[in-house]
């Protein structure tokens, strides 16, 4: 895949109601895992299901919405210093934490794999319950930020997602349970067979920066927003 310039936003989605003011975007966060196992890297992707009010039949990276159980969470790892330190510069004390949490559990929801460790079962509460009943606790020291992207204000449904990376050799197996959940199918596609598929607009983008920084991990982070496209560049973490 060529190293093409990250484009700001573009509007995707359903369109606010006339009038509405704008939604106030959901913190969200996804992950894209990476195998380097064959000739080229493979990355993680599921098909969204085509009954899906938001990006039906669209190919995405596993991930969602914060809950307030991510605050809570037990985890094996904690976040490395410099990504804790980004987060910090943005966010409330422990969000950051509570976002790289998000990002694994909804892997483990979506595709059944675990972003984790080994570690002796116990008690969970709530969406965390099913997770740490496998014997696991989240690896955050796996994780790497790769971007942060704010829906626009005139779509219906807004997120301000940030995306993270991670090694594959850093999950438990690679052996998923049957049920995917929310993502309809799961495979590992190679960057350029990505590009291929039916993408969310930000998606695209992602892939794209994901491999230019595979090739140059020092490159800045985008930080992608609407009001960037004046500019005619992305602003940066």
């Amino acid at each position: 895949m060529s190293d093409a310039p990250i484009l700001p936003l573009k509007p995707e989605g359903p369109p606010r109601v006339t009038g509405q003011k704008a939604v106030r975007p959901k913190s969200a966060a996804t992950v894209m895992i990476v195998r380097r196992d064959g000739p080229k890297p493979r990355v993680l992707m599921g098909k969204r299901h085509g009954g899906h009010s938001f990006m039906p039949d669209r190919w995405v990276f596993p991930g969602g919405r914060i809950d307030r159980s991510d605050y809570r969470a037990p985890f094996a790892t904690d976040l490395r210093p410099e990504v804790a330190g980004l987060f910090d510069a943005y966010l409330k004390p422990g969000k950051g934490r509570a976002l790289a949490l998000a990002a694994v559990r909804e892997t483990w929801e979506e595709t059944g794999l675990l972003l984790a460790r080994p570690s002796p079962g116990r008690p969970g509460a709530g969406p965390w319950r099913e997770f740490v009943a496998q014997g696991a606790l989240a690896d955050l020291d796996a994780l790497d930020v790769i971007a942060r992207a704010i829906t626009p204000p005139m779509v219906a449904k807004r997120f301000d997602t940030w995306f993270l990376l991670a090694d594959a050799e850093r999950l438990m197996s690679l052996e998923r349970q049957s049920d995917c959940g929310e993502l309809e199918e799961i495979a590992w596609v190679d960057f350029d067979e990505a590009a291929d598929l039916p993408l969310p607009t930000v998606t695209r983008l992602m892939l794209k920066e994901a491999a230019a920084r595979m090739e140059d991990p020092s490159r800045p982070k985008p930080f992608l927003r609407y009001r960037d496209r004046a500019a005619g560049r992305p602003a940066y973490l």
